[in-house]
């Protein structure tokens, strides 16, 4: 995008470094940009260098180069906040609106505007998910402060964690998972589901733990802001005394931060000391799994997790947190099967089925599925475009339908998962045909008509797209 003579390259948003076209006028050039990664480092050696240490001073790394670096870093097609405006319409004056915004930030006359609130589907019955929206100028400071964030708690986070972190997935977190109960040959898995997470998380709280770490003023004048921004729905402004909005680009950060004190350093600090045998915890955001080599172990903790959690004012759902036998299957790889007192379960995290099954040469090893919620959920979404838009061109359709399957293909391509990509498939296939008989009024047509349409408008096939095998096939 140009504007008068500023030429502009969208950058990474988690990316390692800042790699930039030439940009002219007043904006920042490749090396300036560059020494906003050499701040990030400067940040990071020091909060390695001392874990226990709480920084006075931060805001002076934010400066015009860091917040332009934080806007490049900013989604452009989001959703618009309270004010209304586009990320196109802010930078009309963009030089002038970073100036103006830095000004405000180190001065404490910012004030964080309240975000808007929509609803998104939960994917459990009609349950809808609150999601902040929050304004374009709000999301590039947001975005500064992660920045320097970021850079401190990266280094005090620990390997358990993997929700929204540089360099860290859903897809990493499964495979740990796996990983780690296989090592152990199974045993018993605590599945947790916190209520309402963020809408319960108490401020209080977060505060004390920012300042652990953070004791910049301006920084903890402006998180203290957004905690107080309030939400806007309907048409009111409401000021929750707890949680802060989903959607914001500080939440994630800021639940990250709160879950790695309330859990992640309890359990590796207190719990795992105490306990009779091996035990892991998988996190990702406010989704975890915990899992013990005893029962015992495991049936104490789950005992103590609610009081913990309400330490800290959050719950947990009591019908969704769960005790699950995950033991190794007796049996051998020649298929004989011993007697089974009490077969594994299964449990659901990130949107997959975890169970026990035979690999292609016999051995038990922990598989994933596309979970029944999310394969149901995606279908609905598919089907109700298919039904909204059958009377658009067939190439249109072939266009949508093909994202949505790549898409799908994309989280869901995993090892052992392909039966499930092939089902789904053949439903979308279903679906189309479905909408597409409607639309001229007669009966159904006949698979003849299908396959020939499939011919011309084929369909994106099933791609394991992080399958172990792929990966050993093209190695890099």
């Amino acid at each position: 995008m140009t504007q008068g003579n500023e030429t502009r390259r969208t950058l990474p948003r988690d990316g390692d470094a800042f790699i930039v076209e030439p940009l002219e006028g007043n904006m920042a050039s490749a090396s300036e940009l560059d020494s906003v990664f050499t701040k990030q480092q400067r940040i990071a050696e020091l909060a390695k260098q001392s874990p226990g240490m709480g920084f006075t001073s931060l805001a002076h790394y934010i400066d015009l180069r860091w917040l332009q670096a934080a806007y490049l870093r900013t989604r452009k097609d989001g959703a618009v906040g309270v004010d209304g405006q586009t990320a196109a319409d802010w930078e009309v004056n963009l030089l002038g609106n970073l100036e103006s915004l830095l000004e405000r930030a180190k001065s404490g006359t910012y004030r964080a505007p309240p975000v808007r609130r929509g609803h998104i589907p939960k994917g459990t019955g009609n349950e809808t998910r609150p999601l902040g929206i929050p304004t374009f100028e709000d999301k590039v400071l947001q975005r500064a402060v992660v920045m320097v964030l970021e850079a401190i708690y990266e280094q005090d986070f620990l390997d358990c964690s993997y929700g929204y972190r540089s360099g860290r997935s859903a897809h990493q977190a499964v495979e740990s998972l796996r990983r780690q109960t296989m090592g152990s040959g199974g045993g018993w898995l605590v599945e947790v589901d916190i209520r309402k997470f963020f809408d319960t998380l108490d401020k209080a709280q977060l505060r004390a733990f920012l300042q652990l770490r953070v004791r910049d003023g301006v920084l903890l004048r402006l998180l203290g802001k957004w905690l107080k921004a309030g939400v806007l729905e309907e048409g009111s402004v409401q000021h929750p005394p707890t949680g802060t909005p989903q959607g914001g680009v500080i939440s994630p950060l800021l639940a990250n931060i709160y879950l790695h004190y309330v859990l992640d350093v309890w359990f590796e600090q207190e719990v795992k000391p105490r306990l009779h045998g091996r035990a892991f915890l998988i996190r990702y955001a406010d989704d975890f799994v915990m899992g013990f080599a005893c029962e015992e172990d495991a049936r104490r903790v789950l005992d103590v997790l609610p009081k913990r959690f309400g330490k800290y004012g959050l719950t947990l759902h009591p019908d969704k947190t769960r005790l699950v036998p995950f033991h190794r299957p007796t049996g051998g790889s020649s298929g004989k099967r011993s007697a089974v007192l009490s077969p594994p379960g299964t449990f659901d995290l990130l949107g997959f089925t975890h169970y026990w099954g035979r690999s292609w040469k016999g051995y038990w090893v922990v598989k994933s599925k596309t979970a029944k919620d999310r394969f149901q959920r995606a279908l609905a979404r598919l089907a109700h475009w298919c039904r909204q838009n059958r009377h658009q061109p067939l190439a249109e359709q072939q266009h949508t339908l093909n994202q949505g399957l790549r898409g799908h293909y994309a989280y869901y391509g995993i090892t052992n998962n392909g039966r499930a990509l092939y089902r789904f498939r053949n439903a979308v296939v279903g679906l189309w045909r479905k909408w597409l008989s409607r639309r001229t009024g007669g009966g159904l047509r006949p698979w003849l008509w299908v396959n020939r349409l499939l011919q011309r408008y084929p369909l994106a096939p099933v791609v394991l797209v992080h399958s172990v095998y792929r990966r050993a096939a093209n190695p890099r």
